[in-house]
């Protein structure tokens, strides 16, 4: 941009600096919630485009997360056309997710009452998603806890940040500790539905951690910080902000977030004998538990599988336990489940999908069930009347899995027993119904170990 234009730019931004007092006053105190949804308009925001004007790396690492992507994204876009907006208009307790889902996916398009968005194609400002601006005129948040997106936005010439005494020629800037608070992600990330089940609780799981304990906040790990400069003009800091918000849509982030070992009872044995392994997979990396979020779409399971001296490969079943809940955490292609979607839909006898989807039968699945009022389980969060057992892994928890194999005969030699824990971002059979791209519910490798024991002669 020339010298000219950015001359301009900036005493027009002096001018509208000063005028900013008068013009708070004018404007109505921000509400949170509901009680925010049709308070403001779109243009009281600015676009990410005027941001990235100066912004540059920060505006590039934005672009590229779901927090921009929140709207945009193809399963999200899906869920929210195809299941929320139909129930929300045939079921009066679930009315209110047609505006709230917007609320975290949407907030523009939620603050000026644009309900439903038109559809992504129409490219309105609803696909901004989480933008620059948004976040940046957060001041607060309506009540203790974060949740159902409580926070308080003021919109205008002052952005609130983490720093003392910032300046730009665009805008003011207030140092705002709320942002620097696990809290103020908590806002988008716990959810209540109409039930008062928490269907998300991300920052609360966090709270529960080792690294809260530790003073390890969300932002450490979402938004760690790196030597550059917040702007163009922006002195050089050791301590920028990283806005890459890289969650489990990274594959970097994913890799290692379970670790896995594996190991034989014996390294011996004879033919016929049951053999006995163990499996531990530990959540060394994260600080809430996995899968979390959306955990009733989420999928993380261990698979392993035995090669023998001939090469026959023997996949083996997971040991129940026996706790209550406990076959919604072995893989069974039998089992149906989200029922609700032909109900939604108005499909007329639709019997439900594979409840597990691509996971081998006797796999162990690390979940959370959620379900709906005629206790099915649900892939609709929304529609969530109670929860089943949390069988998902918590911050630098350990678990035990056992599988005692007995097959009829083995050759003698090597055996190779291989665990692998993998990840799908949404169950394969609802994504394959509804039509989501693959890349949104193809597996991920996590984690994966090796081991061997000798079949005597």
């Amino acid at each position: 941009m020339c010298t000219i234009r950015l001359a301009a730019r900036a005493a027009a931004a002096l001018a509208l600096a000063l005028a900013a007092p008068a013009l708070a006053a004018e404007r109505p105190a921000g509400k949170a919630g509901d009680d925010a949804l049709g308070t403001r308009r779109y243009a009281d925001y600015d676009k990410p485009q005027a941001c990235a004007g100066c912004h540059v790396d920060i505006s590039r690492q934005h672009e590229q997360a779901m927090m921009s992507q929140a709207f945009t994204h193809a399963w999200d876009e899906i869920e929210y056309f195809q299941l929320a907006v139909p129930h929300a208009e045939k079921v009066e307790k679930v009315k209110g997710v047609k505006a709230g889902c917007n609320g975290c996916h949407a907030p523009l398009a939620f603050l000026a009452g644009d309900i439903p968005p038109k559809p992504v194609a129409a490219g309105t400002r609803a696909n901004e998603g989480v933008s620059c601006d948004l976040c940046h005129t957060v001041v607060a948040r309506g009540g203790d806890p974060s949740v159902n997106y409580n926070w308080i936005s003021e919109p205008g010439k002052t952005k609130q940040g983490t720093r003392k005494g910032v300046k730009s020629p665009y805008h003011a800037t207030r140092e705002n500790p709320f942002l620097r608070t696990a809290e103020f992600c908590g806002t988008c990330h716990n959810e209540q539905d109409p039930w008062g089940v928490w269907v998300k609780s991300t920052q609360l799981e966090w709270k529960e951690s080792p690294q809260a304990r530790a003073g390890i906040v969300c932002q450490d790990c979402h938004m760690p910080p790196a030597r550059g400069r917040s702007a163009r003009m922006g002195e050089e800091r050791a301590d920028i902000r990283q806005h890459l918000f890289h969650g489990a849509h990274d594959a970097g982030k994913l890799a290692g977030v379970a670790e896995v070992r594996i190991h034989p009872e014996s390294r011996e044995v004879e033919p016929g004998d049951p053999i006995r392994l163990t499996a531990v997979i530990v959540n060394a990396k994260a600080g809430h538990k996995i899968p979390s979020g959306s955990a009733e779409e989420r999928v993380l399971w261990l698979h392993v599988e035995a090669k023998d001296a001939s090469g026959k490969v023997w996949p083996l079943r997971v040991d129940r336990k026996g706790f209550p809940g406990e076959e919604y955490t072995i893989a069974d292609p039998k089992a149906l489940a989200y029922q609700d979607i032909g109900e939604i839909q108005g499909t007329a006898g639709f019997q439900g999908l594979p409840r597990d989807g691509l996971v081998p039968a006797g796999d162990r699945i690390f979940r959370l069930p959620y379900f709906d009022e005629k206790g099915r389980m649900t892939i609709a969060q929304w529609n969530t009347a109670k929860l089943g057992t949390d069988y998902r892994i918590a911050p630098l928890q350990a678990v035990a899995e056992t599988f005692t194999w007995s097959p009829p005969e083995l050759p003698a030699g090597p055996v190779t027993v291989t665990a692998t824990v993998w990840y799908s971002r949404l169950v394969s059979s609802v994504a394959e119904y509804l039509k989501v791209p693959r890349d949104e519910y193809e597996p991920v490798l996590v984690s994966t170990h090796r081991t061997t024991f000798t079949v005597l002669p």
